[in-house]
């Protein structure tokens, strides 16, 4: 990667990986045995909570009494938008049929997954934000029965924002789980005798690993670890934002990398000096959080061009990516890797993240080269259908049986002629490939 380091990060999103992947091997092999009873075992001791795994209708009414007012103005807001968004998501792609060749017609059907599971997560912070874009998106995709999970705070179960959200956004089944024990149970149909065909959500590495590990048993959305940040800025930036905006995503947690890319050495500094005065005026949860991100993963990169900041963006492949550049256009038409993007200082991840819109479960650890983030389609699968009559068999079954013939798969020859003899069985076809 080009570029000048002037603050490397002692780690990298691989960090701490075997031993992650040993741990969460453990426990789903041991909740896939030791069903219901071995998941509620890790709840109790991980997260301290014995009570009723199924949210009840009563538990939700009464976490709704505890929701002010505001907080609900607010979800109703951040869901408008988000399912707004999903909606426009949907409509840009359709059902259709078309005709390849006379007398055959190929289409496209787009299909709900019967069942989703939803993680939200509520271990340091309370992520409302989160519920909203996966069980509203679910919703507008049309998926039959929504799973929710979200981790118990001890006995007093799951954070009451959190209920009042996810029941908002229309979970059909709200589970008293988080971590490893979340996933496996919606993966394995625990507790609702409904095995989920998508886990979707953010977490934290082993909630990540979880998803990666049954992925094939399950769908998942994509890996969405911790989460990343990163920003390119040029001489026009405003230093104190672009600082903000890279600490706003290191408070998630100690292993978010925070990526400054600048094309001014003098922007770059003035970032560097304001960032661990802007940690330290955090509360204790948040600060503590970003301190060790930061120092163990926060990256700033001096650049000599534009160019040159592209490339090395793209390396990085950041889930999400702001640009404070004079230069903005050209940037939004020359970047490639990223999972959301954010264009001008206007615009913020927190607004992302929150209740702008776009969806913020996202691609992390370099999944941008490969992947967009969460959304409707995600729910979706999208199926081709085909028909033909029987004189479109005249061409088709010919080519198909030489095609067959000539990869040596014979059966598949066959199934053309067993047609032509029965459709045309006057005529006479040369159904052998040319040597």
């Amino acid at each position: 990667m080009s570029g000048v380091y002037l603050k490397k990060a002692n780690k990298n999103p691989e960090t701490g990986t075997s031993e992650t992947i040993e741990i969460v091997e453990k426990i789903l092999a041991e909740i896939e045995a030791g069903k219901e009873d071995a998941a509620r075992k890790y709840t109790k001791d991980l997260d301290g909570y014995t009570g009723e795994i199924i949210i009840s209708k009563e538990q939700i009414d009464q976490a709704s009494q505890l929701v002010s007012q505001q907080l609900k103005d607010d979800i109703k807001f951040a869901h408008e938008r988000i399912k707004k968004f999903a909606e426009a998501q949907k409509n840009s792609v359709g059902e259709f049929e078309t005709e390849l060749s006379p007398g055959l017609w190929a289409g496209q059907k787009l299909i709900p997954i019967e069942t989703a599971g939803c993680y939200v997560p509520g271990g340091r912070y309370a992520h409302v934000a989160s519920a909203i874009m996966s069980i509203a998106t679910a919703r507008v995709a049309g998926v039959e029965n929504i799973l929710a999970c979200s981790a118990p705070k001890g006995e007093e179960g799951p954070n009451p924002a959190i209920l009042y959200t996810m029941n908002y956004c229309g979970a059909d089944t709200i589970l008293a789980l988080g971590g490893v024990q979340a996933i496996a149970s919606m993966a394995f149909g625990l507790f609702t005798g409904l095995p989920a065909k998508i886990l979707v959500g953010p977490g934290n590495k082993f909630v990540a690993e979880a998803k990666r590990s049954l992925f094939g048993k399950v769908g998942i959305d994509l890996f969405a670890g911790p989460t990343e940040i990163a920003i390119i800025a040029d001489n026009s930036a405003d230093p104190d934002i672009v600082a903000e905006d890279l600490v706003s995503q290191a408070e998630h947690g100690p292993d978010s990398p925070a990526w400054l890319i600048s094309t001014s050495e003098t922007l770059a500094n003035q970032v560097i000096s304001m960032i661990d005065s802007k940690i330290q005026n955090l509360p204790e949860t948040s600060k503590k959080a970003a301190e060790v991100a930061w120092k163990d993963y926060g990256e700033v990169v001096l650049c000599k061009s534009n160019e040159e900041a592209a490339k090395v963006s793209d390396v990085y492949a950041a889930e999400h990516l702001e640009v404070h550049t004079n230069d903005n256009e050209w940037f939004t038409n020359r970047l490639k890797n990223y999972g959301s993007l954010f264009i001008g200082e206007e615009t913020t991840v927190t607004f992302g993240d929150k209740c702008s819109g776009t969806n913020h479960i996202l691609p992390t650890k370099g999944a941008a080269h490969y992947t967009g983030g969460l959304s409707v389609h995600k729910f979706m699968k999208i199926v081709t259908t085909q028909r033909m009559i029987k004189e479109a068999n005249r061409a088709v079954a010919q080519v198909a049986a030489r095609i067959s013939r000539l990869e040596g798969m014979e059966a598949h020859a066959r199934s053309g002629d067993i047609r032509l003899k029965k459709y045309f069985p006057e005529e006479n076809f040369d159904l052998n490939p040319m040597e």
